[in-house]
């Protein structure tokens, strides 16, 4: 029987354990397009920054850190405001236990509760499956209901390599002439989130 998946927000101090997870995806696949790995500082930062607008989740099995998963500006530009783009990774360890599926269902919930319409991801994407790179995470995305709208042939070199890179889309709200203003994460009532099963506090 699989464990209880304990969903809640991330704080700066997961950073290091964060970024552990994130490291092997940097240094042995194709698909984070990073290079080198950020320095504890770097991404601890880069949490930070995120969590002034966006949720920023974690997921525990039995207290330990199973992945995160988190949504950020699409773009960057006003007209974008309704749209996010996520971002996931989980434990080498750790796959194919639903924990993917439920940071994503949280994501949405959130993301539907700030009033954001458009949902969107960027994957890597292989010409040729091999050892850096799968279509495991476009597939991923599928079986959650997003499309795929989007393809840039060639865009990313890793390893001596060339993939494409893939865009997935899932449209979570309604598109209206005057769309509601967008609630940034920190301004959403906590009751909600406790609501949606989410661990969270307010400093």
């Amino acid at each position: 029987m699989t464990n209880e998946i304990t969903i809640r927000t991330a704080r700066e101090e997961d950073a290091a354990k964060l970024l552990e997870i994130y490291r092997p995806y940097v240094e042995k696949t194709a698909i984070s397009f990073e290079y080198d790995v950020p320095s504890l500082e770097a991404f601890r930062s880069r949490i930070k920054n995120i969590l002034k607008k966006h949720p920023y989740l974690v997921a525990e099995i039995e207290g330990e850190i199973a992945g995160y998963a988190y949504t950020s500006d699409f773009v960057g530009r006003a007209a974008y405001d309704h749209s996010s783009e996520l971002t996931i990774y989980l434990k080498e360890n750790m796959r194919k236990m639903g924990i993917g599926k439920k940071l994503y269902h949280a994501l949405e919930e959130i993301s539907r509760a700030q009033n954001i319409t458009n949902l969107y991801a960027c994957i890597g994407y292989p010409e040729k499956e091999d050892e850096y790179l799968t279509r495991n995470s476009a597939e991923f995305h599928q079986h959650l209901g997003y499309q795929i709208v989007g393809k840039f042939y060639n865009c990313g070199c890793k390893f001596g390599r060339w993939y494409h890179m893939v865009w997935a889309e899932k449209i979570i709200g309604t598109h209206e002439p005057v769309p509601a203003p967008v609630i940034s994460f920190p301004e959403l009532d906590i009751e909600i989130l406790h609501k949606m099963g989410i661990e969270a506090s307010r400093k």
